[in-house]
């Protein structure tokens, strides 16, 4: 389970860029309707948000 201030990589089907973008969560919403949704803030500001199988652990 992935919580605020985690480092992940958000999918570039989200993005729409070439590779996997690095991004921080700023927010983890449990939604009734499509279970978890993860929020996050590239480094340059733009902010992502979807369900939680677009981002992945950036370990």
């Amino acid at each position: 389970m992935m919580k605020t201030g985690d480092n992940v990589l958000i999918s570039p089907e989200l993005t729409h860029k070439d590779d996997w973008t690095l991004g921080t969560v700023i927010d983890v919403e449990d939604n009734s309707f499509v279970g978890t949704v993860i929020s996050a803030k590239t480094p340059n500001g733009e902010i992502f948000f979807e369900k939680e199988y677009m981002f992945k652990s950036a370990i």
